[in-house]
């Protein structure tokens, strides 16, 4: 049964909200963020700007309280206001190719560790540690987990009723995205959404497995010095079937000492290898598209995997054992410097253009892992090889803050 509650936030006021809220720190090149910190005073990124300056030279601590500093400074000067009353929120995000309807809430830490709410993926404990540091120092958050929820009639029903009010929020930003916020405060609603998700058995956390895990150790490492607060974490719980899950495609630097012909020839063995036309992406599981020396190839295994066990039938995984650990010599998917990534809702031609350029040798397009298999590796707590998945949707920062104290 899974526990969700509302939260007195913390956001923009109405007439900046447009103005503050950033797509994430790390999606900005460095031209990007240099003019959006120039020309928008109000702009999100000059608060979470102080965690990643100078950071050989600030120790990580000073500069996490430069963050909370600025945040302060925000909600002195009424960028960001404070809710009086506890509320949820309905969220809609419109891009130009979906429309993603979820609900922003507290979820349950003690959900968390009784494993209502399902993961799959690992998480590196120096990330967790660091983040922890971040939450300590800042005690607030303004990345919210994506969660999934079984799909329900009554739920979906509802929302689109209430999508009939007027909105707290409706602005587009300038990636083209149109952002719709509505408030959820009346003990009728609360009620509503909180018996409707006491039903469900389990969430299944589908990005941000390192914000989750963080909020758990922030939680214990406190102990009896933690707020209520601390005993949840933000959540945007979206249907199942509603997000997107794009694939990870992959760019390996060199084909660790081989010719192109004997790298071909070798793949025989346990793939049909064909040549296809221009940008070809595979259209099932269990086939990849590679791109070599400006050929588009399709790569179909010939032997499907006979075992139970749903980790070897994971393509990404496929791909590792038959190609990139035993023929190319990549053994951490993580840390291996000859091999980098490109989420699936990036333009084809960007992974053709380096690999043309000469700063790659060749790259294989996957095809996308299904909301099955995500809920059956969790279901057996089980864990995605790195770099499987880029899951969409992403949500603005700095729009529903959730703060610990």
């Amino acid at each position: 049964m899974a526990e969700i509650i509302p939260f007195k936030a913390v956001r923009p006021s109405a007439d900046k909200v447009a103005l503050v809220t950033t797509r994430p720190y790390d999606e900005y090149s460095a031209a990007e963020l240099a003019s959006w910190l120039d020309f928008n005073p109000f702009s999100f990124l000059h608060i979470v700007n102080f965690a990643y300056i100078n950071q050989e030279k600030i120790d990580p601590i000073r500069r996490y309280q430069m963050v909370a500093t600025k945040y302060s400074d925000f909600k002195r000067d009424g960028i960001l206001l404070q809710d009086e009353k506890p509320a949820m929120f309905l969220y809609q995000i419109k891009t130009k190719k979906n429309n993603f309807i979820g609900i922003l809430a507290g979820t349950s830490l003690q959900d968390y560790q009784n494993n209502v709410i399902k993961k799959h993926e690992n998480t590196l404990q120096y990330r967790v540690e660091n983040l922890k540091d971040y939450f300590n120092e800042t005690r607030f958050n303004t990345e919210p987990v994506l969660m999934m929820y079984p799909d329900c009639e009554e739920l979906q029903h509802w929302m689109t009723k209430k999508m009939l009010d007027t909105p707290l929020y409706d602005f587009s930003t300038t990636n083209r995205e149109r952002h719709v916020v509505w408030k959820i405060d009346t003990e009728e609603e609360l009620n509503f959404l909180k018996d409707t998700f006491d039903k469900f058995p389990n969430l299944y956390i589908a990005d941000g497995h390192h914000r989750s895990a963080t909020s758990d150790l922030l939680l214990k490492e406190n102990g009896e010095r933690a707020s209520d607060n601390m005993n949840y974490f933000m959540s945007y719980l979206i249907c199942e079937t509603k997000i997107q899950i794009n694939e990870y495609n992959r760019l390996i630097h060199d084909l660790n000492g081989m010719e192109s012909d004997e790298f071909l020839h070798i793949l025989k063995k346990d793939f049909t290898v064909e040549k296809v036309h221009e940008y070809w992406k595979p259209h099932k599981k269990y086939s990849f598209g590679m791109y070599l020396d400006g050929i588009f190839y399709s790569l179909t295994l010939k032997n499907i995997p006979d075992s139970d066990n749903v980790i070897e039938h994971l393509d990404a995984q496929i791909l590792y054992e038959t190609i990139l650990h035993p023929l190319l010599n990549i053994k951490d998917l993580r840390t291996d410097s000859r091999i980098t990534y490109i989420p699936g809702n990036k333009n084809i031609v960007e992974l053709v253009n380096k690999i043309d350029n000469g700063e790659y040798k060749v790259g294989f397009i996957l095809y996308p892992s299904s909301i099955e298999e995500i809920k059956t590796l969790a279901d057996n707590n089980l864990t995605m090889p790195p770099k499987s998945t880029y899951i969409e949707p992403k949500l603005r920062n700095g729009l529903i803050i959730y703060e610990f104290q």
